[in-house]
């Protein structure tokens, strides 16, 4: 049976304050389940209405479906929900591409950028302090898995991009470089992009080496800009295509 002091942690993670305090983060839904259980993340519990056979029985409990409704994030439940404990963050060496995230608050947006580096191979992303948390379970769904496949570091954005002396710094402008027509594009560097709203911070603007730009091809040209996320896959896309050839 699902104890009051249970359903009480698990609808306090929602915020991020006591997913901090208690280092766990809620996922939901089968397939996000199980990528996780077969990452490095540790699993904390299971609460589920169909036993997981590659879960031990003292790590899961069979509960009924409104039970399940009282803890589920998601407006329909999805047979089981997970706690899982956060993976510390620790600064790995890449040689590849790296994404750097200037105040996205959106949890779709980021969750569906995780996703987009996943899919393109960047294994490293790093974000300011005051873009959304990936562990907001928004983020984690949107993620569909992903989340175990690359690491995210929040950071001194600022103090993060002055130490990459020798690494080009791109930055996702509307008047900068065509992205289509510039030659300048590394296999390596860091490409970044900012808040949904307001683009990339004054502060951070001044750490760009090369401004980028997709240009816009409708007749009228009066679409006021993309989508964080959209412009996320069209960069990555370009980006890797330019360093095969």
């Amino acid at each position: 049976m699902l104890s009051k002091s249970r359903i009480k942690l698990i609808t306090s993670l929602k915020q991020k304050k006591f997913r901090n305090q208690h280092q766990l983060f809620v996922v939901e839904g089968l397939k996000t389940i199980h990528e996780f259980l077969n990452s490095d993340f540790e699993l904390d519990f299971l609460y589920t209405t169909k036993l997981f056979s590659e879960v031990t029985s003292n790590k899961q409990l069979l509960i009924t479906e409104k039970e399940l409704q009282k803890i589920s994030f998601l407006k329909n439940t999805h047979s089981a929900l997970a706690v899982f404990k956060m993976n510390p963050e620790i600064t790995t060496e890449t040689t590849s591409l790296i994404i750097a995230l200037d105040n996205v608050r959106d949890p779709g947006n980021l969750g569906t950028i995780i996703r987009l580096c996943d899919w393109f191979g960047v294994t490293q992303l790093i974000c300011n302090t005051e873009t959304v948390d990936c562990y907001n379970p928004k983020v984690v769904q949107a993620t569909m898995g992903s989340l175990t496949r690359v690491q995210v570091l929040y950071v001194n954005l600022e103090n993060y991009l002055e130490n990459q002396k020798e690494t080009p710094i791109y930055g996702a402008f509307m008047d900068g470089d065509n992205l289509y027509t510039t030659s300048s594009i590394k296999k390596e560097g860091i490409l970044v992009l900012g808040n949904e709203a307001n683009g990339i911070s004054t502060e951070i603007e001044k750490h760009i080496t090369q401004r980028i730009s997709i240009p816009r091809f409708g007749t009228l040209k009066a679409t006021e800009s993309l989508n964080v996320a959209m412009a996320t896959s069209i960069l990555l896309s370009e980006f890797k295509r330019k360093t095969m050839l």
